[in-house]
């Protein structure tokens, strides 16, 4: 005889993992009840094209929502309850209060299955004036819509953005192209804190170029002003003057309901999940923004707010809910942003992150053009590699550049996710034709380079307190001309051909640091010079080009760690 009994499944919340998870539902249980709450007016959006939808490169405001509550009726039989609220639930009744918005109405809705997709909330401290009129954020469609229709008063030409995460540095760019003069103010001391500060270096300079003023190292006082924010105080005394104000300080775990439910939380305040994506309730599920999420490098439980996340767990819930034991294994914070021409991209663990952990690691870096130097348009990638020093596994990645940041993270976050070493890495087979990249994929060129330092082929780690220090010869091997463009202070400059004629006019008993462009012409100076009986010799990690990273880091008054040089 069938099975009559109908499923009751409840989702508190929309966008990618709510709408995923009532979708997934359906298709694996044609006779569920499916009830979805949702306290704004949207159900299904593309929060991450809000910013782009600001300057007009997304033109069609109805792009933006990928579903309404109409079409998730029509296509999957969804009863979507737009502008509800849950306020409560009632674990031993299985129960969830409501409270409609509109009419005020509350009311207890059933569930034998409960989804927590109520995402992340935005940081907004108390600061004076946050009242003011003209201060806004970019969360919602009404955000993106408040936004837009201010810009279109004509006495609109500046604007402050507040935060230089993922979406602050989105929202400054659309900003830009829309023809506002902007400030970026960052209380931390880089742009996009979650990469290395060197790795930044390309953002600082096209945000530059693009007439940006950035502001790092200082947070917000107080907004001034009468009814209209006409200006923002820092905490230095700074005053900054604007026509409007975009808060973009982070954001933090939704997890009120869930914590007034009794639901386990993790130590950083998002909501505790097992495998399966069950709370500490075996009738309650949850994921997205809210959740902790196992980092995939190290094991331990993180909060990784990203879409990609999200929109994994949204499937595995869905079935879950409907009877199956599908797993979650997690996620390593994979993510990109672009401005302007340039691309930065990360996954796993950074150099900064690594060592907040006292995770032992070796960092190499590697600059090639992202395709063959002889094909016209080559630009520079500049890959960063953090790994184990004992097996050489890689635990972290960086990629910045112009042209092909994108893939070459996601072979990165590829080779990361199935733990191989950076030996491992110069044995891919990648695809090659002129137009696309090289014989050697800068990719694979950042697996030997890594190789060499694992390999004690660079044999230790020497950080030089100044590169300038007399008792250190510091020796350029690149051409007269790229010399002829700048060199670091106090070198002594060599051409690689010249150095066998000339290698006399080098003193064998101070250390030798070896440096050239990108750091290829330096090892081969390298192990000449220890071929010629040289016993203190190095290698400058990542060059010249890394060195100039970190001399536009310090043009904006931030201090960078020491380059490592290797032997």
């Amino acid at each position: 005889m069938a099975n009559t009994t109908q499923r009751k499944v409840v989702v508190i919340g929309g966008v990618a993992l709510g709408a995923g998870v009532a979708a997934k539902v359906r298709r694996e249980d044609e006779q569920a009840e499916i009830i979805m709450i949702e306290r704004g007016p949207f159900v299904s959006f593309a929060n991450c094209g809000l910013p782009y939808y600001l300057s007009g490169v997304i033109e069609d405001r109805e792009a933006l929502l990928l579903h309404t509550p109409e079409s998730l009726r029509n296509r999957f039989n969804i009863d979507v309850r737009v502008l509800q609220e849950a306020t409560g639930i009632q674990r031993d009744r299985k129960v969830v209060h409501i409270r409609n918005l509109q009419t005020g109405v509350s009311y207890d809705q059933p569930y034998d299955k409960l989804v927590l997709a109520m995402g992340a909330d935005p940081i907004v401290p108390h600061i004076p004036g946050l009242d003011l009129n003209g201060i806004f954020q970019v969360r919602t469609v009404p955000d993106a819509d408040s936004i837009r229709s201010w810009m279109a008063d004509p006495g609109v030409h500046s604007a402050v953005v507040i935060g230089a995460g993922f979406i602050g540095i989105e929202t400054v760019e659309n900003l830009v192209h829309a023809g506002l003069h902007v400030t970026l103010i960052e209380k931390a001391p880089q742009v996009l804190p979650v990469f290395d500060i060197e790795m930044t270096a390309l953002v600082l300079s096209q945000l530059q170029d693009m007439g940006v003023d950035v502001l790092l190292g200082d947070g917000i006082r107080s907004f001034e002003g009468d009814v209209q924010a006409t200006s923002v105080t820092l905490e230095s005394g700074k005053t900054v003057a604007a026509d409007m104000f975009i808060l973009g300080m982070g954001v933090r775990p939704n997890t009120q309901l869930a914590r007034t439910a009794g639901l386990e939380l993790g130590p950083n305040g998002a909501l505790h999940l097992n495998q399966y994506l069950q709370t500490s309730d075996p009738d309650i599920y949850g994921g997205g923004d809210m959740a902790e999420i196992v980092h995939l490098v190290d094991g331990e439980r993180r909060w990784i707010p990203l879409a990609g996340p999200a929109n994994k767990q949204a499937r595995i819930i869905g079935q879950n809910v409907c009877g199956k034991t599908v797993t979650f294994h997690g996620a390593q914070g994979t993510s990109i942003v672009g401005i302007g021409d340039v691309v930065l991209g990360i996954t796993g663990l950074s150099e900064q992150a690594a060592n907040a952990l006292e995770i032992p690691n070796l960092v190499s870096y590697n600059t090639l053009g992202h395709h063959a130097g002889y094909y016209p348009g080559a630009l520079d990638i500049t890959i960063k590699l953090i790994f184990d020093p004992t097996t050489g596994r890689l635990l972290g990645g960086q990629v910045a550049g112009q042209q092909g940041v994108d893939k070459r993270l996601d072979v990165l976050a590829t080779a990361i996710y199935n733990e191989m070493t950076v030996s491992e890495l110069t044995e891919l087979d990648l695809a090659y034709a002129p137009p696309f990249s090289s014989a050697k994929d800068p990719l694979i060129m950042a697996g030997m380079v890594a190789e060499n330092l694992l390999n004690r082929s660079a044999v230790s780690v020497y950080e030089p307190t100044d590169l300038g220090d007399s008792s250190v010869l510091l020796l350029d091997v690149r051409s007269d001309r790229e010399v002829a463009l700048g060199m670091l202070p106090g070198a002594k400059h060599i051409p690689l051909d010249q150095l066998r004629q000339r290698v006399h006019e080098l003193d064998r008993n101070k250390p030798v640091i070896v440096y050239c462009r990108i750091g290829q012409r330096s090892y081969f100076a390298s192990r000449f010079l220890r071929g010629q009986g040289f016993t203190q010799v190095y290698t400058l990690n990542g060059g010249y080009v890394v060195e100039q990273m970190r001399e536009t880091i310090a043009a904006s008054n931030v201090t960078a760690p020491l380059s490592h040089a290797i032997i």
